[in-house]
């Protein structure tokens, strides 16, 4: 079995955990609740849910997506966050083989779902999720530099700069953009960057061309503007996208479109 299997293996329980987290914090941070107390509950007959019925994915699989005391339905919001906060934790434990670099993109792609869901949902993205991880990841970058693990807190601070002073540029001359947009390009632009410009170039890259064709699709559908879905979840797509094939994706632009 290879080095990377064996980092996906163990890295499974910790991304289950994870999305179990992720969806506490879809269910109350926009509402400005705690994400630790009280216990989680019904929200229909306010049962509160058992060890046995709190295990990621199984459980919902196993009351067929229903509340053992009401017969309420489950959203399958839960088992979807639980799955894709898990999936990309195991990506990034396989694809980085520098630990530092891999606690750290497995954190921040853990956060990629959940923000998504909250902003179509709510239209917003929290600044209690963004401040923290800001600051978070700004000092583990400085720290994995420090243990020469790999991060760059000088284009991690430049990366940060430019994605973000872009959309306040955009969000002070139009209204289509917010300030948790440029909020979550300081997150986006302090992690990318700590592995290189391209990957923040890339990012940034893919949430307009995803912003594109879902606003495409979207008015090809017959909605209206303002039923259009916000831009984070797309910079959420970005992000995942760089994270994993920025350097091949720069590389083969380089290459292709610009003269030798």
């Amino acid at each position: 079995m290879s080095d990377a299997w064996i980092r996906a293996l163990v890295a499974l329980p910790f991304g289950l955990a994870l999305g179990s987290f992720m969806t506490v914090v879809v269910s109350r941070v926009p509402g400005g609740e705690s994400v630790v107390r009280p216990r989680s509950r019904c929200p229909r007959c306010g049962a509160e849910i058992a060890n046995r019925d709190n295990i990621p994915v199984i459980s919902w699989m196993l009351l067929r997506g229903r509340c053992r005391s009401c017969g309420a339905r489950i959203s399958v919001r839960y088992p979807l966050l639980e799955l894709s906060t898990a999936a990309l934790v195991v990506a990034a434990a396989a694809a980085f083989e520098l630990p530092w670099v891999a606690v750290m993109m497995a954190a921040f792609l853990s956060l990629m779902p959940a923000i998504a869901w909250i902003d179509i949902e709510h239209r917003i993205i929290p600044n209690r999720i963004t401040y923290p991880a800001f600051i978070a990841f700004v000092v583990y970058v400085v720290v994995a530099w420090a243990f020469d693990g790999g991060t760059d807190p000088v284009r991690a601070l430049i990366g940060a700069l430019l994605y973000a002073g872009v959309l306040f540029v955009v969000a002070i001359v139009s209204r289509g953009m917010g300030m948790g947009d440029v909020k979550l390009a300081l997150v986006i632009g302090i992690v990318l960057g700590a592995l290189g410009l391209r990957f923040v170039g890339v990012a940034a890259a893919g949430a307009v061309l995803f912003g594109g064709l879902g606003g495409i699709v979207a008015l090809a559908s017959g909605r209206n503007r303002k039923a259009m879905i916000p831009f984070g979840p797309y910079m959420a797509a970005g992000a995942v996208v760089a994270a994993f094939w920025g350097e091949r994706i720069a590389d083969w632009y380089l290459s292709s479109f610009t003269v030798s």
